[in-house]
């Protein structure tokens, strides 16, 4: 839950900021441009004079009376690697406007540190009197409401957690974010689906996809938020398709199912897998057997899925004769199409220089690392997606633990709370990974993380493979695929890297 807390809190920054913009910043727009128009050609500009009208337009902007015009600027100096300057701004926000959208934000944190959906609740209706929605401006899909909705869906998800139903039902129905409904619905739906409750599940999986499909035909428009409504779209059709299949209506769920592949821009594993045990269910095994073989073909099946596949084939061919071979041939292919993926992908880069602190306070130095190939990973503790990656990632580790010319480092970065060394510690033991875990944390003076700096990592998970003369070999932001390809894909960056040595 804290995951996903933080990153829909980092998420309200992006939408809020555009409604703000939306309101007030024409006001500074030259006769030909647009404000953002115009500070996005002097930051591109390399001309001297360009960056002095820059500097003075920020500064107007953030010496501002209006809330949105400091907004703009902070996002801007952000943008410029001026964190001191954007942080400043910020602070200047909350004094300037107690009530206003900076103060709101960083207000609504009591929330989500309440432990228990009663006491989140009373956290809430507290948060909400001194900043009700209505005083802040409207937009036509919700963008502006959705900063409410977190804190409405978290609390939705706690009480279903606790399995007071009337409750979690009741705060869902509290949500306003026209393109954000469906992503709350779906978050309750998973948890009613973990209590075993299957008719609630059905009922705010079938809502989400409800939402999320009138998005997909393009009349709410191409907007960002629009576009974020859509993506969903495929992955609920699966969802609600495993809903139907636990509840034995196998033909309703194939129908979902083939919603799904039709709306998906490419081949699913995991909707495979839920389209053949469907097409088994209905003994069509020789579809479901066709199925499995492109999800395993894929390189991205997991093992419940490869005993899937073995099953199929033993009901297809009637017996297990020839599935040796016929899986190592598919094995075969799947090592030469990575090795020629992997090959198009490699680099040739100096990798930057650090010395961080680890958990226990011991410094480590890149540069005594020289000689092995070193596996780096930003990460943080807010971040859902990098933790998501942490199962194959305490894999990998597990496979080299042995090999002495290998070495993962965990680097923590981009910290958003005042103690993210106590907060990286906490969640490692509580996760029980044996990482060695690196703290990236910002300086005093700048405001920068300077090591992810240093990486030009412009979003996290981001992971580098270097080899042992120092040389970056392999960047990946994420895996895509199961816990074993994600080990198979980093193995054999690892030994491509140690060739170059």
């Amino acid at each position: 839950m804290s995951n996903k807390k933080a990153l829909i809190i980092a998420g309200s920054i992006f939408f809020l900021s555009v409604a703000f913009h939306h309101q007030s910043v024409a006001q500074l727009a030259t006769p030909a441009d647009s404000t953002k128009k115009y500070l996005n050609r002097l930051v591109a500009s390399g001309s001297p004079s360009d960056k002095i009208a820059l500097n003075q337009q920020l500064q107007q902007l953030a010496a501002s009376n209006n809330e949105a015009d400091m907004i703009l600027a902070a996002n801007y100096y952000y943008r410029l690697k001026n964190a001191r300057a954007a942080d400043s701004i910020s602070k200047e926000q909350v004094r300037k406007f107690p009530e206003g959208m900076q103060a709101r934000n960083l207000d609504q944190q009591a929330i989500y540190n309440e432990k228990g959906a009663a006491n989140m609740e009373m956290a809430y209706q507290k948060w909400i009197k001194k900043f009700p929605p209505q005083k802040f401006p409207s937009l036509p899909l919700g963008e502006d409401r959705v900063i409410y909705d977190y804190a409405r869906s978290s609390i939705a998800v706690a009480y279903a957690k606790e399995k007071n139903t009337p409750k979690a039902i009741y705060y869902a129905g509290l949500l306003e974010a026209d393109f954000w409904k469906g992503n709350g619905y779906s978050g309750l739906a998973e948890v009613f689906y973990k209590n075993g409750d299957l008719a609630n599940a059905d009922i705010f999986v079938k809502k989400a996809l409800e939402s999320a499909a009138t998005f997909t035909d393009g009349k709410k428009g191409d907007s960002n938020a629009a576009k974020f409504a859509a993506s969903g779209y495929p992955n609920l059709c699966s969802t609600y398709a495993k809903i139907l299949y636990d509840e034995k209506k196998y033909a309703e769920s194939l129908k979902y199912l083939e919603m799904a592949v039709k709306s998906s821009a490419e081949p699913s594993p995991d909707i495979n897998f839920r389209y053949a045990q469907t097409l088994m269910a209905l003994n069509r095994n020789q579809e479901a057997f066709d199925k499995m073989d492109a999800a395993v073909k894929s390189g991205k099946a997991n093992q419940e899925m490869s005993d899937l596949f073995k099953t199929l084939y033993i009901k297809v061919k009637g017996s297990d004769t020839g599935f040796g071979a016929y899986e190592a041939a598919i094995k075969k292919g799947i090592t030469e199409n990575l090795q020629k993926k992997l090959n198009k992908e490699m680099v040739d880069e100096p990798a930057a220089q650090f010395t961080l602190t680890d958990l226990k306070g011991n410094q480590v130095s890149l540069a005594d690392l020289k000689g092995k190939v070193v596996v780096l990973d930003f990460w943080a503790t807010w971040c859902g997606p990098c933790k998501a990656s942490f199962p194959a990632m305490q894999m990998a580790v597990n496979k080299y633990q042995n090999d002495p010319k290998v070495k993962f480092l965990f680097i923590h970065t981009w910290e958003k709370s005042a103690t993210p060394v106590d907060d990286a510690k906490a969640f490692i033991a509580s996760m029980k990974y044996n990482f060695d875990v690196l703290m990236d944390l910002k300086d005093p003076e700048t405001k920068e993380n300077k090591v992810v700096s240093s990486y030009k990592v412009y979003g996290i998970p981001a992971k580098f493979v270097i080899d042992t003369n120092g040389k970056i070999r392999f960047k990946l932001t994420g895996f895509d695929g199961s816990k074993e390809a994600a080990v198979e894909e980093v193995s054999m960056m690892i030994e491509m890297a140690k060739s170059k040595s």
